[in-house]
């Protein structure tokens, strides 16, 4: 038994004893609440962090670990156990846009691309994959130990459901583009990356994709990816990329990032959930990432792609009921928590916190959006439409050219004098 489990084995020892002592205090119930919070804790951890080749300290707090890319967490689902690990997907969706030509012209056009912070203290070797640490805080913040890195549900929007009861259903708002009523195998965009105020820790703000399958009651399928703000979830206020997928709506499957078993990463290049560096700043320099998922027509696996040449991984088919076989909706945007302190609008921002019609530089966007389709081709999206809960609190302004293709501007600064 290595020295790290000797320790765990002897604090949980005297965990147990001191809980004993104090069963004569006629304090049990108290400690043993404790204790068994502190038990279930540990078990999560040592089930998160697995066994690393190296370790990387990041300036933002965070640690790095280098785990074997067959040590990951993904395998310790069932389905996992025998496994071979995909490298490669045997098909990449023909582009309309040339990914180096896209780099070329963000730099024209005033945006760069950007790395993550993590990057700056050292890199994974070959063979494994970046894992965020999980520290004890990070459960204890969570509502319990089995909600740990689980959305809440009702966190999709549903524009073509939309009523006026639906306003602000579970607090999230959103400001979205979307396409609905065909096929979709998979969706892309460029997306500008900020740091948004957050206004209490139990609020969040990001921008992502969604691509969805079957309805949004108890059944539905969500892959997701993109930007994120989460002081619950991180402890802090920093800008990290994040994916998500659920099979249920959010009841019992997934979660963000490598918090559960199934997304299978292979890039050692990119860590999930670490920071983004650096981010746009009001009438400053501007920064975008890119992001395509798709769905391998071969495998049938759903691949993600981080910039013009990171693969990421792929989360298995088998995860999704109606994903397994396409998408019906993909949805682009922004989403917050409003937690209505005070019985008044959250002042969180949503994007750069600044209204659509501030433009480049100042208002957040998303930019070059297209679909894959049953041809494995990434194409412009047809019949696009815009939705937004609350437009005086975040809005979304869509439009079209040659340069950024379909794209749109989004977000806003929450409780304003117009939104209260």
């Amino acid at each position: 038994m290595g020295m790290v489990a000797r320790a765990s084995v002897l604090t949980e020892a005297a965990v147990v004893l001191i809980c004993f002592g104090l069963w004569f205090a006629g304090a049990l119930p108290a400690a043993a609440g404790e204790l068994e919070q502190r038990l279930s804790v540990g078990k999560h951890l040592r089930r998160l962090n697995k066994p690393s080749v190296k370790s990387i300290q990041s300036s933002d707090g965070d640690i790095i670990d280098c785990v074997k890319i067959a040590d990951q967490p993904a395998f310790d689902h069932p389905f996992l156990k025998n496994h071979t690990i995909q490298l490669r997907p045997a098909f990449h969706p023909e582009g309309l846009y040339d990914e180096r030509k896209v780099a070329s012209d963000q730099s024209n056009n005033g945006a760069h691309s950007i790395a993550q912070l993590w990057h700056q203290s050292g890199r994974c070797p070959k063979g494994t994959v970046p894992i965020r640490r999980t520290r004890r805080e990070d459960i204890l913040r969570a509502s319990s130990v089995k909600r740990y890195g689980k959305k809440k549900q009702r966190s999709v929007p549903r524009p073509f459901l939309a009523e006026p009861d639906f306003i602000s259903e579970g607090g999230h708002q959103h400001a979205i583009a979307y396409v609905n009523g065909d096929k979709y195998y998979g969706a892309k965009a460029i997306i500008n990356v900020w740091e948004p105020n957050i206004q209490l820790p139990n609020e969040f703000s990001l921008s992502q994709l969604w691509i969805l399958g079957g309805s949004f009651g108890e059944d539905l399928n969500s892959i997701e990816a993109g930007w994120l703000v989460s002081p619950e979830l991180y402890g802090d206020n920093n800008t990290r990329l994040f994916i998500y997928w659920t099979s249920d709506s959010y009841q019992a499957t997934g979660c963000y990032n490598l918090l559960c078993s199934g997304f299978i990463q292979i890039s050692s290049e990119i860590a999930m959930g670490a920071s983004i560096y650096p981010v746009s700043e009001y009438s400053g320099s501007q920064y975008d990432i890119s992001i395509l998922v798709w769905k391998d027509p071969k495998e049938g696996n759903w691949w993600m792609q981080f910039g013009s040449d990171n693969i990421m991984g792929y989360w298995p088919s088998f995860l999704f009921s109606y994903l397994s076989d396409s998408a019906s909706t993909v949805e682009w945007g922004g989403e917050v928590i409003n937690s209505e302190p005070d019985g008044r609008h959250t002042a969180t921002h949503m994007g750069s916190g600044h209204f659509p019609e501030e433009g480049f530089g100042k208002a957040s966007y998303f930019k070059k959006l297209q679909i894959v389709d049953a041809s494995n081709n990434l194409s412009p999206p047809r019949s696009i439409s815009t939705f937004t809960e609350q437009s005086n609190c975040y809005d979304v302004q869509y439009d079209s050219n040659g340069d950024w293709g379909s794209y749109f501007y989004f977000g806003g600064p929450g409780r304003n004098p117009n939104c209260q």
